[in-house]
């Protein structure tokens, strides 16, 4: 079992530090995110961001263009409009004290976002799919999660291909950390990316040996959500996936991950008290 170790975000210049592993709650303003229930119209955002805080989430994520294979092209503009709309709704109605991060790849759509009161951003590209992105993050300065993905997610699932899935994704992200910090981007949270050209096998693979990931130096966020990896491996669909989201989240957890991406927060706290619980009584039990 990986001992969770303590993190800080600067989030608009409060320092912000995590003793206990958090829980980001999936917020989606798209017509056609893969799991239906987390699409939610900009006029009921504020309330489902109060609901999702009630519930155990310590910051929000929103995305206003959906990732699954096969999603329509969602144009800049629609995006941009997306988030700045539902940026205004869940400041409205939660204040700005909750960390708000907006998942997409575009840095022009990240710039905007971050002027209309977002805090982190999310890129699944991991700076593959917009080149200006890296530097569009140190010139904000904001934290950022940087996701492992090839190709783009219509292309992705045809680029598998790696000697050593755990090793290769690593290698990946830690070359670009380095670019990152030469840019000056100081708050860098790692993201495997669970799902994102990654075949059954190698998701697993990936969370057998997540706490490998603690080499890199950073936080560390799982987002297995009700996702393929547990739809096809128990013949489910993802509206029957949250006790198989609860049990990836708590393995995650016990393997280091420090952030756990979820649609479902009461669940992921549940998963975060148990484990809390389970390292503190090895502890007691290993001083006796």
């Amino acid at each position: 079992m990986t001992p969770f170790k303590p993190f800080s975000l600067n989030i608009r210049g409060r320092l912000l530090t995590f003793n206990r592993p958090a829980v980001m709650a999936i917020l989606n303003v798209t017509p056609d995110s893969f799991y239906a229930p987390s699409r939610t119209a900009v006029a009921a955002l504020g309330d489902k961001a109060k609901a999702m805080l009630d519930l155990g989430a310590d910051m929000l994520d929103l995305g206003a263009y959906s990732s699954r294979p096969g999603a329509d092209i969602v144009p800049e503009n629609i995006e941009e409009k997306r988030l700045i709309d539902g940026i205004q709704a869940i400041r409205e109605a939660v204040g700005y004290d909750i960390p708000l991060s907006v998942d997409t790849f575009r840095s022009s759509v990240a710039r905007k976002a971050i002027e209309a009161g977002a805090d982190i951003v999310n890129d699944i590209g991991g700076g593959t799919l917009d080149a200006r992105m890296f530097d569009t993050v140190a010139d904000l300065s904001v934290p950022y999660i940087l996701m492992h993905m090839r190709g783009t997610p219509a292309t992705m699932q045809t680029l598998t291909d790696y000697k050593d899935v755990v090793a290769d994704v690593i290698e990946d992200l830690s070359r670009k950390l380095g670019i990152l910090e030469e840019s000056g981007v100081a708050d860098v949270i790692v993201d495997p990316g669970f799902g994102f050209a990654k075949t059954l096998e190698q998701n697993y693979r990936m969370l057998a040996h997540l706490e490998r990931f603690a080499i890199l130096g950073r936080p560390v966020l799982a987002g297995m959500s009700r996702k393929s990896m547990l739809t096809r491996l128990l013949g489910i669909d993802a509206e029957s996936a949250g006790a198989a989201t609860a049990v990836v989240g708590a393995l995650a957890l016990e393997r280091g991950a420090s952030i756990l991406r979820v649609h479902d927060p009461a669940e992921a706290a549940q998963s975060i008290a148990i484990i809390n619980e389970l390292q503190n009584a090895a502890k007691c039990s290993a001083s006796e």
